[in-house]
């Protein structure tokens, strides 16, 4: 792999680990109002958000706190900017809005951190601990996504739309090696598959809230979301450093997985996102 590609890479992850370490989606945002100022380049990478990616700018036009999205504008790469800018942007309107907002512009019902759910954290086991996304998301100390399921939906629908971004600015991409924009979506979708099927296994009392039907329907609605994205995303070359390693136990999954229970079908596998030869 390139050097500049693992330094893109290297500072994407870091990138999204700062936002959590100052406040994510978990804190009140408007403390920080005061201290975001507009980029120089804002106006125009704005412009070309609303041309390309209309669902992307619909995600800024209804923060309350516009200055936190063009915050994390470094004026250096619009699509890198973008991507971010979003992902961090669906975290504050989720919040805003107490629910997670979808693509077609819709929002489904936030899962409530309820005792009868258990800890995320406790699937890392499945995972290399030394991975960036395990370590970030599951290991206690970094994200809330660790200790709530709720929140690891949360992780789950501002990559999908963060990939979105990605690939509909792919035109944008300026090395030959890009930031590796679908390891996100394809770890968090990963970890949410992990999630349901040890409930479905070995959690009798986390299964039943994910088979009410507010839960099931948020659930269902956001990995469809993110299905549809990732199967887009398949076409990009160079996208992907872990994501089939990621995706593989997710294109394992039958009916009988909790996920399959839920969606009343078998997960769809992105096949050609396992190529991983195509997607480098």
């Amino acid at each position: 792999m390139a050097s500049t590609a693992h330094i893109r890479w290297t500072f994407r992850i870091l990138t999204l680990t700062l936002c959590l370490l100052i406040g994510q989606a978990t804190e009140p945002v408007a403390a920080q109002s005061d201290k975001a100022k507009p980029q120089p380049c804002a106006e125009a990478t704005l412009a070309l958000l609303r041309r390309t990616v209309p669902e992307g700018y619909a995600i800024f036009e209804k923060l309350k706190e516009k200055k936190l999205f063009t915050t994390w504008f470094r004026c250096d790469d619009a699509q890198l900017d973008l991507t971010t800018a979003v992902h961090e942007g669906v975290h504050i309107l989720s919040h805003e809005i107490d629910a997670y907002p979808l693509i077609n512009g819709g929002k489904v019902a936030l899962v409530a951190d309820l005792k009868t759910l258990f800890r995320p954290g406790l699937v890392a086991p499945q995972y290399k601990a030394d991975n960036s996304y395990v370590s970030t998301y599951l290991l206690p100390g970094q994200a809330t996504s660790a200790e709530q399921f709720g929140y690891l939906l949360n992780e789950l629908n501002a990559y999908t739309h963060d990939l979105n971004t990605a690939v509909k600015l792919r035109s944008l991409s300026r090395d030959a090696y890009d930031v590796f924009h679908r390891d996100g979506l394809a770890a968090l979708m990963s970890f949410t598959a992990a999630y349901v099927e040890r409930a479905r296994a070995e959690a009798k009392a986390t299964w039943g809230v994910l088979q009410s039907p507010e839960v099931r329907r948020t659930v269902t609605t956001l990995w469809a979301q993110a299905e549809q994205v990732m199967g887009a995303s398949c076409r990009v070359p160079r996208y992907a450093m872990d994501a089939a390693e990621f995706l593989t136990p997710v294109c394992a999954a039958n009916i009988r997985h909790g996920l399959g229970l839920l969606l009343g079908r078998p997960p769809l596998c992105p096949v050609s996102c396992l190529n991983v030869t195509a997607t480098r």
